[in-house]
């Protein structure tokens, strides 16, 4: 088990940040703002940019959510095996 110290929320772990990068770059590559992504998905912009900045836990369905709009695959959001391990 790991100390107290050492875990971190997965907020914080690499991987998870690329995946937020990765939701902005395919927000602005599909020429959105948050205010028409929260619009199209019926939820408020503070939830598309808490999502975006990693104060909001994007679960699976939401991450379908942004990938149907955005028309982009879930692969798209995930770092592939190789990076992962760079990531970490």
């Amino acid at each position: 088990m790991r100390h107290a110290k050492e875990r971190r929320s997965a907020v914080h772990h690499a991987e998870y940040q690329y995946l937020l990068k990765r939701l902005r770059e395919a927000r602005r590559r599909a020429g959105l703002t948050q205010v028409q992504v929260a619009k199209a998905l019926g939820r408020p912009q503070s939830f598309v940019t808490k999502c975006e900045l990693g104060e909001r836990r994007i679960d699976p369905v939401d991450l379908q959510g942004f990938a149907k709009l955005y028309r982009k695959p879930l692969s798209f959001f995930l770092p592939r095996k190789r990076m992962a391990e760079r990531l970490r």
